[in-house]
């Protein structure tokens, strides 16, 4: 890995192409959801990302993470193991970044903390990824996806009028207001690292980026223009030029035609006179709008409208199944999906100007590469083997396996 073997300066040339995050190098110990998913970003824009295993081989939800663990190398520890912590801490001392997902005080009680890693690392951004947060009432608490939406409020605005609140799948939480906070303030603090030559804890909390993301919702709410009921609302499905019919052929597609133009241009594509429809702005009129929009949307199906829309101002979309998005010609262009054998995946995102977008590395089998990250660190052949016969390292059922300490590094 770029924490141990020796790297030169690329050219000036070559400079320019390189990642974002060529040259990062991040301790990722293993965790599920928010976690993964943060360290796949920070791997597909080019950080290099070590897994830290669990001994007995055993990766949770293994197929469930068959994506979000992409791009990284692994290797099996036993951080209950005295021999298995220092060489964690061996690693923490090479790397720029460690992320944990671990109940509060879980990495303290093993030995592998905020505090015991700075000692190593004084400059190691040490990331935490919890649900509830490192302190408050609920710090001990079990808990998902929905239980941090629920109590942060932004459960209670999702649904249809009158319905009870609907899950957005685990997307609201675990990913947007956690995972991906948790990439943002790993790169906050790197910039920091960067500037200063210290290291940060990032204490991230699915409760708080949830309650980040209810910002515009907030000032709607302050600005008077955002009710408490569900579905009553400009942008939860409750206006009826913004959100969903149902087609002749029992599919589905969104409209979002929130200006004057749009909503113009939606109104000539369903064939009807602006002029005689209810007034859009008025909301006791939005039921009787939506009844006549509902009605033309029924004659014809999904794609046909799809069709009729397309090159058009109206902002009218199909709702599209994810293999069908795939499918996409504008997706497709994108590559915002790859299809890797008979996975599909996202692609890496954003994108950089002179930066390709090569084809995402496959997840690493829990111990596949700890012979060979062992020897990066310095650790010969012997002490591997001592390593391996005490239980504090293994290794995974792969080529890696082959002989002990004879590993040669990536390139």
């Amino acid at each position: 890995m770029s924490a141990i073997r020796d790297h030169s300066p690329p050219a000036a040339e070559a400079q320019a192409a390189r990642p974002p995050l060529a040259g990062l190098r991040v301790l990722e110990l293993n965790g599920i959801g928010p976690v993964p998913f943060a360290c796949m970003l920070l791997a597909d824009l080019g950080a290099e990302v070590i897994r830290v295993d669990r001994a007995d081989g055993v990766r949770p939800y293994a197929q469930w993470h068959s994506v979000l663990d992409r791009g990284r190398r692994s290797i099996a520890l036993d951080l209950k193991n005295r021999q298995g912590v220092r060489t964690a801490l061996r690693l923490a001392q090479r790397c720029d970044v460690l992320v944990e997902g671990f109940r509060p005080g879980v990495a303290e009680r093993l030995g592998i903390g905020p505090r015991q890693c700075h000692a190593r690392n004084p400059a190691l951004v040490y990331a935490r990824m919890t649900g509830w947060g490192q302190r408050g009432p609920l710090a001990q608490a079990p808990g998902h996806d929905i239980n941090y939406i629920a109590l942060t409020g932004a459960l209670d605005a999702i649904g249809s009028a009158g319905g009870p609140p609907v899950p957005p799948v685990n997307l609201l939480g675990d990913f947007a207001g956690g995972g991906m906070l948790l990439f943002g303030g790993i790169l906050a603090a790197v910039l920091d690292q960067r500037r200063t030559g210290r290291g940060r804890v990032v204490d991230t909390a699915v409760v708080d980026g949830t309650a980040l993301l209810m910002s515009m919702v907030l000032g709607m709410s302050g600005a008077g223009q955002w009710h408490p009921a569900r579905g009553g609302n400009l942008l939860d499905g409750g206006a009826p030029f913004y959100g969903v019919y149902r087609c002749q052929d029992g599919r589905y597609v969104a409209v979002g035609a929130l200006e004057d133009r749009f909503y113009a241009a939606l109104v000539k594509g369903l064939g009807l006179d602006l002029a005689r429809l209810p007034d859009r702005w008025r909301r006791a009129e939005w039921e009787a709008l939506r009844s006549v929009f509902a009605e033309r949307f029924a004659r014809r199906t999904r794609d046909g409208w799809a069709a009729a829309f397309a090159g058009t101002d109206a902002c009218v979309t199909p709702v599209l199944t994810v293999e069908e998005a795939a499918r996409h010609p504008h997706l497709r262009a994108r590559g915002a999906y790859v299809q890797d054998g008979p996975l599909l995946q996202p692609g890496a995102a954003p994108r950089f100007e002179g930066v390709g977008q090569g084809r995402p590395a496959p997840p690493p089998a829990p111990g596949q590469h700890t012979r060979e990250v062992l020897t990066e660190l310095g650790c010969s052949g012997p002490e591997i083997r001592r390593l391996l016969a005490s239980g504090a390292a293994r290794t995974g059922s792969t080529p890696d396996d082959a002989v002990a300490g004879d590993v040669t590094s990536r390139s």
